[in-house]
């Protein structure tokens, strides 16, 4: 608050509780126009805040519209992505079954020819063996007779 001075020949003619009035309202006019200056600043800052807040929310939105898009996007390609390499993964595992199922077949072949061989050698011993004890008995009987 400014300190007001009151001119000498303004106090003789007002005297001094005419100066103090007219300092009174003096004083009361200044608080008024403050309080007008504080409320008009305060109504343009308000209106400013409005203004600004709005423009942040469209432009919050505008941002998240775009991230939203480009999420739904990237989400997208890897979706496509993800389904190529499912499908390269079961083709892969298909050709893996067919080479394992040849080779299973060809061990398994394998097996029975070896099996099949080693049953003719069976037989082929059997029938020596058979024939030894044949012919061991047809000596027994013969020296017995």
């Amino acid at each position: 608050m400014s300190v007001l001075s009151v001119p000498k020949i303004l106090r003789e003619r007002l005297t001094d509780d005419g100066v103090d009035e007219f300092i009174a309202i003096i004083k009361s006019i200044e608080d008024d126009a403050r309080r007008d200056s504080l409320a008009i600043a305060e109504e343009r800052f308000e209106k400013r805040l409005i203004e600004e807040t709005s423009r942040l929310d469209k432009r919050i939105t505008e941002e998240a519209s775009r991230l939203d898009k480009r999420i739904t996007e990237e989400a997208s390609r890897l979706d496509k992505r993800i389904t190529e390499e499912i499908s390269k993964l079961r083709v892969e595992m298909v050709e893996k079954f067919a080479q394992l199922e040849t080779k299973m077949e060809t061990k398994i072949a394998q097996l029975e020819t070896k099996i099949t061989s080693f049953k003719a050698e069976i037989i082929k011993w059997m029938f020596l063996f058979w024939v030894g004890q044949l012919m061991v008995v047809a000596g027994l009987i013969k020296w017995l007779r």
